[in-house]
């Protein structure tokens, strides 16, 4: 009983420091959705959650979804529920690019395809393809994202890829869902990051 006082006031100092943590997040979240509505930014996502594991089967065939890491039902309900924020908030996406992994693919079209008010068609694109463990080239295809992207008006344009891909785009890492909203880039050889929207 000695230390109940000291004890009450711990947890009151705790939840003192939880409030600007949570409104320091929400206030992220809102930069995050003024900059998507305000239009010319590309984000970046990685793929929803999957079924566990890392990479793929030894037996992985690109087009074959049976031989790939899939997403996990939990996934494809963050998906769906992503592309109706997304409505929700307003969001006019002018090109949705995916991997053609099939988690990326499954991702970008559960999440966009299925709400016309976002205008968005999902186009499979070799460039964003998983470099992971020795498969494709990440200089040509991170050279690949950036000379597109150069080369197209500036417009809200949304890639679905993966964690390495990202990293070598921004130098940053991702969660399973997460997005990253950057400035249409320049010259410079990576893409600024903006905002976050954390799933």
């Amino acid at each position: 009983m000695t230390y109940a006082p000291d004890r009450r006031l711990a947890l009151k100092w705790l939840g003192a420091c939880a409030l600007p943590t949570v409104a320091l997040a929400q206030k992220a979240e809102g930069d995050f959705w003024a900059l998507a509505r305000s239009g010319g930014h590309v984000m970046l996502m990685r793929h929803a959650a999957t079924e566990p594991g890392i990479g793929d089967p030894a037996n992985f065939r690109l087009g074959d979804c049976r031989t790939q890491r899939n997403l996990s039902p939990e996934g494809r309900a963050f998906s769906r529920d992503l592309g109706r924020r997304m409505a929700a908030q307003g969001v006019r996406l002018d090109a949705v690019l995916s991997s053609a992994w099939c988690r990326c693919v499954d991702t970008a079209r559960l999440a966009f395809d299925a709400h016309p008010q976002l205008n968005a068609r999902t186009e499979v694109w070799a460039a964003l393809n998983s470099f992971f463990q020795g498969q494709g080239n990440e200089a040509q295809q991170t050279t690949a994202v950036l000379a597109r992207l150069r080369q197209t008006a500036p417009r809200n344009t949304l890639l679905v890829t993966h964690q390495v891909n990202i990293s070598a785009l921004t130098g940053q890492g991702t969660a399973m869902g997460e997005v990253l909203l950057c400035r249409w880039p320049g010259l410079e050889e990576r893409l600024q990051v903006l905002a976050r929207l954390r799933p």
